[in-house]
């Protein structure tokens, strides 16, 4: 059975799906618990202090909060946005993106929809 897959503004600059973050869940839902899971795993994963607070985000592309990172710091998330792309996926570079990378080397199913238009 092949899965087809439809762009949307939820699919983030990077080709991950803000749909399925736990960041964004915990934000729609105001899930404290899930944030405080969230701030416990991106901590130990980054190796900087994230806390629940910061653990608010509606979605990398839609409008509305973001957490710091995604909204300020992400170098993949300012690249595409600085070149006015809607994602990575229009970029010419995107086979060979060192940002990119940062995502896509560990995770094919972000890759694949970024090639899918």
């Amino acid at each position: 059975m092949t899965s087809s897959f439809i762009m949307t503004d939820f699919i983030a600059y990077c080709g991950l799906d803000c749909e399925q973050c736990e960041a964004r869940l915990a934000t729609i839902n105001n899930d404290d618990r899930l944030r405080e899971k969230v701030a416990r795993q991106w901590s130990e994963l980054n190796h900087v202090e994230i806390t629940p607070e910061m653990i608010n985000c509606t979605g990398c592309r839609m409008a509305g909060a973001k957490t710091p990172f995604c909204e300020s710091m992400c170098p993949i998330r300012l690249c595409a946005k600085g070149r006015g792309y809607a994602t990575c996926g229009s970029c010419a570079e995107t086979d060979g993106c060192k940002k990119l990378a940062m995502v896509t080397a560990n995770n094919i199913e972000a890759l694949n929809r970024l090639k899918q238009k």
